[in-house]
């Protein structure tokens, strides 16, 4: 008789489900790092700029101006609250069209350094498209509060950017310096730094899913039915049926 198919199920079954134990530890350690990093107290700009690339996520304190007239935006981007898509939350007060809009990029020239960064300022619903640069600007120098964020690979199924025409789907910080003629130092403001009628801040997404537990449970359950099974036919020795 010819050994069944499925007899080598219950070995994987139980190696996925020991998998997934160690993923759920991994993204519950990657959440618990976000959130200490978001709610640390703000650092200073390094002088040594290279030192950001360790630095993701922790908040960030500058003071300088904005450069409006070299602003850009990135989208279409879902609205974020309070660390989370509103896509995802499945809309609440904002339906999932108006919850579609751009992330307005704008340079931010230093006050104490010659050196300019770029601020993501927030998000814009996307009928804002074309007059979102007429809405209050800013022009005395402020210090600011946000987010270090670093470079973005290009997500599947994503275009590409085309700099050249101002279109940006997703945070390639060296191109976007580039256009902005700044340091690919890139920052999320806080949503206190709301300005009236401007941008909605506090676009960072922390709000992590996890859903690794519900995993485990279904190929350890997976594991004890199958080797109930075998244990059935091949110590047993009785049909499965």
């Amino acid at each position: 008789m010819d050994t069944p198919y499925w007899q080598g199920v219950p070995v994987i079954t139980f190696a996925l489900g020991t998998w997934q134990i160690k993923r759920w530890k991994w993204k519950l350690d990657l959440i618990e790092k976000l959130k200490q990093r978001t709610s640390a107290e703000p650092i200073d700009l390094p002088s040594d700029l290279d030192e950001l690339k360790d630095k993701e996520y922790y908040r960030m304190k500058v003071k300088g101006k904005f450069l409006y007239e070299k602003e850009f935006l990135i989208g279409p981007r879902s609205l974020i609250i309070n660390g989370e898509a509103i896509s995802e939350k499945g809309g609440g007060v904002f339906s999932r069209k108006t919850s579609s809009g751009y992330y307005v990029i704008t340079p931010f020239k230093l006050e104490d350094r010659d050196l300019v960064i770029m601020i993501n300022r927030g998000w814009i619903p996307k009928c804002n498209r074309s007059t979102y640069k007429m809405g209050n600007k800013i022009t005395d120098f402020i210090e600011v509060i946000g987010i270090i964020r670093g470079t973005e690979k290009r997500p599947p199924f994503i275009p590409n950017n085309v700099s050249t025409k101002g279109v940006w789907h997703y945070r390639d910080l060296d191109a976007m310096a580039k256009i902005a003629e700044a340091e690919p130092v890139y920052i999320e403001l806080l949503a206190e730094y709301d300005t009236p009628q401007g941008p909605i801040g506090g676009q960072t997404k922390v709000a992590l899913r996890n859903e690794h537990f519900s995993y485990i449970i279904t190929w350890y359950s997976l594991f004890a039915c199958t080797s109930y099974m075998w244990f059935r036919q091949f110590v047993q020795k009785l049909p499965l049926i």
